[in-house]
C-alpha cells in the first residue's frame, strides 16, 4: 500500500507517513456516509446545533496542539495558524445557529381550494476537496454548512497537508459527532476526485484549489447531476487612489499581500497606484516590507514561512525573473534561501516597481510573497486594469471619497472587495468569485444554501 509523506517544508522533516487508501475503501466510505444520511437527516435541528457547538469548543480546547501542527505541515507562522483555527471555529459557530434557521414558507395560492407549501430538505452526502494553504479553515467552511443543514459529509484533505484537517475532524468524532456523518479518505487527488463525481450516492461536490482542477470536477460532475459550489483561482487587484490614506493603504496592503507568505486566492497580486501618490505608497511600503522576518513559522517573531513545495517557488522565481528581464526593479527582497536537497524553498517578500502589463506576473497568479506595483492616471484606467482577467475573487481599493468608492464597487467584477481593508473574508459574510473564479458561496445566509433542495408542495380539494 503505497503511503504519503508528509514533511515540514521549513525543515524537510518527516512528520509522519500516511497509507493511501484503495479504491474499495473509498467506496466503502461513500456507502456508508450515503447510509449514514438516512438518520442524520432527520435528527432534530438543535441537536445538530448543539454537536456542532459541542466540536467547535472541543477545537478551541486544544487549539495550541492544532495550531503547532499545522504549522509543522504547512510553514505558515504559529500565530497565523492560531488565528486559522479561530476563523475555523467562527464557521462551525455560525452554522451551528444557522441548522435552527432552515426555514421554509407558505405561498398564497390562485385559489381558495388550495395551499401552496414549501420546505427545504437536506441535499444529501456531500463530498469536498480541500487545498493545503488553509488546511483546517476550508475544511470548516465545507463541513459546518453541510452538518448543519443536515447532509453527510465526506472531504480528501490535501495531501502536502492532511494532518490538521484530519485531526479536526477527529475532535469532532470526540464530541459524538457519528463517525459515518463525517469523514476523511486519502488517496491521490485526481483518482479520488474521479470516484466522487462518478459517484451516484454523492449529490453535491464542493472544492476549492485551482481553476483548471475545478471545470475538471465540474465537467465530471455532469454525468450524475451533481451540484457543485467551487472557489477556484484568484488575481486580485489592490488600488491605491490619489486621496486615499497612505498609511492605512500600506499597512491593509502589507496584511493582504503577505499573509501565509502570499499563498493566499485572496492575497493582493497586482498593487495598482496612482501615479501622483505611487512614489510615496512604494517608499513607505518596500520600508514596511523590509522589516518582515523570514524563517521557521515555529520561531517567535516570523512573519513569513517557507512555500509549501518546489513547483510553488520555481513558478515563483520565473515571475520575478520575467519581471526583472523586461524593465522591473526589486526595491525590496528577491532573494532566496534553498536546500533542495531537504524540499525547502524560502523567498523573501519582494517589492517589485516600474511593472508592465507585458510581464507574466500580471497575467497569471502568483501565490508567494512577490507585490508589483504599477501606476495608473484616470480611474476609468485602473478599473480596465482590474478587471483584465479571466478571475473575479478578491479585490481591494483605498479611497477617502465615497463617490470614488461606489464607483469602484459598481464597476469592479470581484465577488468579494475590501474598501480601505485588506481583510474583509468573515464567517457571518458571503465569499466566492466570479467569473472563472468560481460557483457559488460559502459563509454568511447564502453559504446553507447549496446543501439544501427546495420542496413544493401543492394542496387541493380544500
Amino acid at each position: 500500500m503505497s503511503k504519503i509523506k508528509v514533511t515540514n517544508p521549513a525543515t524537510g522533516e518527516l512528520i509522519e507517513e500516511i497509507s493511501m487508501q484503495s479504491n474499495a475503501e473509498i467506496e466503502l466510505a461513500i456507502k456508508n456516509g450515503h447510509q449514514a444520511f438516512q438518520k442524520w437527516s432527520k435528527l432534530d435541528a438543535h441537536e445538530r446545533s448543539r454537536l456542532i457547538q459541542a466540536w467547535s469548543a472541543k477545537v478551541q480546547e486544544n487549539k495550541e496542539e492544532l495550531a503547532k501542527l499545522m504549522t509543522l505541515e504547512n510553514g505558515k507562522p504559529l500565530n497565523e495558524a492560531r488565528g486559522e483555527i479561530d476563523y475555523s471555529t467562527a464557521y462551525l459557530d455560525w452554522y451551528a445557529e444557522e441548522a435552527k434557521r432552515v426555514y421554509g414558507r407558505t405561498i398564497p395560492a390562485n385559489t381558495n381550494s388550495k395551499r401552496i407549501i414549501v420546505t427545504r430538505e437536506p441535499i444529501g452526502l456531500v463530498a469536498a476537496i480541500t487545498p493545503w494553504n488553509f488546511p483546517t479553515a476550508m475544511m470548516a467552511r465545507k463541513a459546518a454548512p453541510a452538518l448543519a443543514a443536515g447532509c453527510t459529509f465526506i472531504v480528501k484533505p490535501a495531501s502536502e497537508t492532511p494532518l490538521s484537517g484530519m485531526k479536526f475532524i477527529d475532535y469532532a468524532y470526540e464530541v459524538g459527532i457519528p463517525k459515518d456523518v463525517i469523514q476523511y479518505v486519502m488517496g491521490e487527488g485526481k483518482v479520488v476526485g474521479e470516484i466522487f463525481t462518478k459517484s451516484e450516492r454523492i449529490r453535491k461536490i464542493t472544492f476549492t484549489g485551482s481553476t483548471a482542477v475545478g471545470k475538471q470536477l465540474i465537467a465530471n460532475s455532469s454525468e450524475n447531476i451533481q451540484h457543485v459550489t467551487m472557489e477556484l483561482g484568484g488575481h486580485a487587484p489592490l488600488i491605491v487612489t490619489e486621496d486615499a490614506d497612505i498609511e492605512l493603504a500600506v499597512q491593509q496592503t502589507v496584511a493582504a499581500k503577505f499573509r501565509n507568505a502570499g499563498q493566499t486566492c485572496v492575497c493582493a497580486n497586482r498593487i495598482i497606484v496612482h501615479e501622483s501618490v505611487v512614489d510615496e505608497f512604494t517608499e513607505k511600503f518596500a520600508s514596511e516590507v523590509k522589516k518582515l522576518e523570514v524563517g521557521n513559522g515555529l520561531k517567535e517573531g516570523i512573519d513569513i514561512g517557507p512555500i509549501i513545495n518546489e513547483k510553488g517557488y520555481n513558478k515563483i522565481v520565473e515571475q520575478i525573473e520575467d519581471a526583472i528581464a523586461k524593465g522591473a526593479e526589486a526595491l525590496v527582497g528577491n532573494q532566496f534561501q534553498v536546500d533542495k536537497e531537504k524540499g525547502c524553498f524560502f523567498v523573501y517578500p519582494t517589492v517589485l516597481k516600474n511593472v508592465t502589463t507585458e510581464m507574466t506576473i500580471m497575467h497569471e497568479e502568483t501565490f508567494g510573497p512577490v507585490a508589483p506595483i504599477v501606476s495608473y492616471k484616470t480611474l476609468e484606467e485602473a478599473v480596465e486594469l482590474a478587471n483584465s482577467t479571466p478571475y473575479g475573487l478578491a479585490a481591494y481599493f483605498f479611497t477617502n471619497d465615497y463617490r470614488v468608492g461606489h464607483y469602484l464597487h459598481d464597476h469592479l467584477q470581484f465577488g468579494i472587495i475590501g474598501w480601505n481593508d485588506g481583510g474583509p473574508s468573515a464567517a457571518h459574510a458571503p465569499f466566492g468569485g466570479m467569473k472563472e473564479s468560481g460557483l457559488g458561496r460559502e459563509g454568511g445566509i447564502e453559504g446553507i444554501e447549496p446543501y439544501l433542495e427546495t420542496k413544493y408542495l401543492s394542496i387541493g380539494g380544500l
